[in-house]
């Protein structure tokens, strides 16, 4: 049976809750610390694993105890373990400050092992034909462009989340089979500045940056998930629920429908699964406690 196989970023988080920010020079007192494992890769490898997707992890961890954390977290999700440790660098991290007064907030993100996961650390991955690889902007480029070029020659599905938002060569579009932006990706990627209200600024954008007969979905937050694909475009409103927290909306729908993909349904399928497993995650709080399970998902099924 075809595999989810992700690639990605591996971090610790550090959160503590302020009255105000610092200015320059200025020390506050935090009120309150948590930790938590989270960053796109080790998402979306959880959303799929949730969903009943055999699903294996590669990153890079530090030598030290939030590394060795990550790790049996993700092996208690039953994700395969496919993750280094760096003798010398440290596991990834955020720190992150949080006004208790207006909720936002300000992030330091330390990449440390994330950016060490090598091309040899891809290399010795099983792939097989039908899997499904996934990755995203927070590992090197040149580990994702070996990593997708490996599953191109065995003729794997290759899904790229085009994020943090940043250019993106032609080398690395043509190894990929599902291209995921959101509005700004896709605005950056493109050089195109589109208008959400209107489909046709955004196909101009899409046609400009597809390679071949590629899949581009989409993702505009609550409103919509459009599928640009060889044949047809097919869009999906976005489900109406009342949202907690949205930041995971987005690696939840590509945990989602890589593992859809790799469970056999089809491109349409597939998003409309994620369109759903998406909705049901901003209604809790937390990265990977918003991960909906498959009952989860199968009953709002039959709700729709």
């Amino acid at each position: 049976m075809p595999k989810v196989i992700v690639a990605g970023s591996l971090n610790m988080d550090i959160v503590t809750y302020v009255s105000t920010h610092p200015k320059i020079g200025e020390t506050v007192l935090g009120d309150d610390l948590k930790y938590f494992y989270w960053w796109k890769g080790a998402n979306q490898a959880v959303a799929s694993a949730r969903l009943w997707a055999q699903t294996t992890m590669v990153g890079m961890v530090g030598n030290d105890a939030h590394g060795k954390d990550i790790i049996k977290f993700l092996e208690d999700q039953g994700i395969e373990n496919k993750i280094s440790t760096h003798p010398d660098a440290h596991t990834g991290m955020g720190i992150i400050a949080v006004s208790k007064q207006t909720s936002d907030n300000t992030i330091v993100v330390i990449s440390g092992a994330n950016f060490k996961l090598s091309e040899d650390e891809v290399a010795d991955i099983k792939i097989s034909k039908w899997d499904v690889l996934v990755s995203q902007f927070e590992i090197p480029l040149q580990t994702i462009q070996a990593f997708f070029a490996r599953g191109r020659k065995i003729g794997t599905i290759n899904i790229f989340n085009a994020a943090p938002a940043r250019e993106i060569s032609d080398k690395l579009l043509d190894l990929v089979d599902i291209l995921i932006v959101n509005e700004t990706e896709l605005e950056i990627i493109s050089g195109i500045k589109i208008n959400i209200q209107d489909i046709e600024t955004i196909s101009i954008a899409v046609k400009k940056i597809r390679k071949n007969n590629q899949t581009i979905i989409v993702t505009l937050w609550e409103k919509w998930a459009i599928g640009f694909m060889a044949w047809e475009v097919h869009k999906i409103e976005g489900r109406k629920v009342s949202a907690v927290d949205t930041t995971w909306a987005g690696d939840c729908f590509v945990g989602a429908l890589s593992a859809s993909i790799a469970n056999g349904e089809s491109i349409i399928d597939a998003m409309n699964f994620a369109n759903i497993a998406a909705s049901i995650c901003v209604t809790k709080s937390g990265a990977w406690p918003s991960m909906p399970m498959l009952e989860e998902v199968m009953k709002a099924f039959t709700w729709d």
